[in-house]
């Protein structure tokens, strides 16, 4: 197997304001294969926007270790991450008005990057900028500016824009969230082409639990750590039909521990103490009582 694309191993990373410290990553651990596409959940306040943030290379972590394709995130060099802001990453903000420049049309706002980037000759990026457009639908709102798109629109405007310099890895950072159902499907639609058409790797941060249940791993942040994962899988039946089975997992890190979801706990009334037996194929745990 490839190695994967993005590791992330007890990272850690601690605001200071004033006197108050506040640790929004505490020992965080997540491995991302080349090509996978998936979601990460949470509680407002759980981490998971600092996660994209340092992933994006926007804010640098703490402690521990953070790795996106050849860079390590805690040595990158102001120039290097110039660099790898423009050409590793692309990054999808949930306020349109983030992503785009309200007096360029899409063409100009997907050509953006290109230019700042000096790479492709005008030739090459005006290929680009069509190929992106095509793909994700809106060739024909190519000279239209954003007052001009709907919100649907927009997003997928931003998110070719985010492609333009052909990145490895695309974060978007709740991307349906001021969005309806239908056009909260189209835009999770542009994100599937962009893993599935372009072979890029996608994490996409979401309260939408219509676009985490539509990915095949979701990962889910409680306290600055994983702590829980969701892998679905397609089956057959005998008669033909097709169904998704979802399995929830628990994730261990390095230190052996394991978050135990809350309506485990509260189920079985499991507090601050918990007995474990070893049994020959599995760990027990039950209330100390």
């Amino acid at each position: 197997m490839s190695e994967p694309l993005i590791v992330c191993e007890s990272l850690v990373r601690i605001y200071q304001s004033g006197s108050v410290e506040v640790q929004a990553l505490q020992g965080l651990d997540l491995v991302v294969d080349r090509g996978e596409m998936i979601a990460v959940v949470g509680a407002s306040g759980s981490g998971k926007s600092t996660l994209l943030s340092i992933l994006a290379g926007i804010d640098a972590p703490t402690a521990g270790r953070a790795r996106v394709d050849r860079w390590n995130l805690l040595s990158m060099s102001r120039r290097d991450r110039v660099h790898y802001r423009r050409h590793t990453v692309g990054f999808v903000r949930q306020q349109t008005a983030s992503n785009l420049v309200p007096y360029l049309t899409a063409r100009q706002m997907v050509d953006l990057p290109m230019t700042a980037a000096r790479t492709p000759s005008k030739k090459e990026s005006h290929k680009r900028v069509t190929e992106l457009l095509t793909a994700l639908g809106i060739a024909d709102k190519a000279d239209r500016r954003p007052a001009q798109l709907s919100g649907g629109e927009q997003m997928r405007v931003a998110i070719a824009t985010a492609m333009a310099n052909g990145p490895r890895v695309l974060l978007a950072d709740e991307p349906t969230g001021e969005l309806d159902t239908a056009t909260s499907e189209q835009v999770f639609g542009a994100l599937r082409t962009v893993n599935r058409e372009f072979g890029v790797t996608v994490v996409v941060v979401t309260h939408d639990p219509a676009v985490s249940g539509q990915v095949e791993r979701t990962v889910a942040i409680r306290d600055g750590r994983t702590s829980s994962e969701v892998l679905r899988r397609t089956a057959t039946a005998e008669n033909g039909d097709t169904h998704v089975i979802a399995e929830e997992y628990a994730v261990m890190d390095r230190a052996g521990r394991v978050q135990v979801p809350r309506d485990y706990r509260e189920a079985l009334a499991l507090t601050r103490r918990v007995r474990l037996t070893l049994e020959a194929d599995r760990v027990e745990i039950r209330p100390d009582a």
